[in-house]
């Protein structure tokens, strides 16, 4: 388990270092975004990479590596305006931002040792085309809550939807950078 908190950190800190240079690149711009757009954007991150996990041929030379941030950071993101709402302009500044991203970072990560703890790191003999199908599975169900307005009857919230995106793509990154 610390191998997997020292990579799963590894990974993260990849995706802070991308979310900080675009917040001082574009603002908060994102706070705009309601969720079905970040759930969109992640669906179409996660509809690439199966494209390039099935195509032989690639058009763009781009391994599946920045999709997956992309996953990571727009379901944070997600995970942010879920507590914040969404606003009419951008409002938050690059400490505000920092903060909120490593609070919902700290407890998909906690969710993670908690789920690890249980399931025996069961998710190292899962390939990488398994987490991706994983992620789309997780879209299609937020989706669905979406078109549901938010009512489920038995169902996990939006947001454990998305900590599982955020999981299942560190997972998907570990396995890329162990290739």
């Amino acid at each position: 388990m610390t191998d997997t908190s020292k990579q799963y950190n590894k990974v993260i800190d990849t995706c802070r270092s991308l979310f900080i240079n675009k917040m001082k690149d574009y603002g908060s711009a994102w706070r705009i975004l309601r969720l079905p757009s970040l759930t969109d954007q992640i669906f179409i991150k996660t509809q690439r990479i199966r494209g390039l996990q099935k195509n032989t041929e690639r058009k763009i030379n781009e391994d599946e590596t920045s999709e997956f941030i992309g996953i990571i950071n727009y379901s944070v993101m997600a995970l942010i305006q879920l507590e914040k709402g969404v606003v009419e302009q951008p409002d938050m500044n690059l400490e505000e931002a920092i903060f909120e991203y490593d609070q919902k970072i700290a407890e998909t990560k906690q969710l993670m040792e908690d789920k690890n703890h249980d399931y025996g790191e069961a998710w190292r003999d899962i390939r990488i085309s398994s987490l991706t199908d994983l992620i789309l599975q997780k879209l299609l169900r937020v989706k669905q809550i979406e078109d549901n307005q938010g009512k489920t009857l038995v169902s996990e919230g939006i947001d454990a939807n998305y900590q599982d995106m955020i999981n299942y793509a560190v997972f998907a990154l570990i396995h890329l950078n162990e290739l």
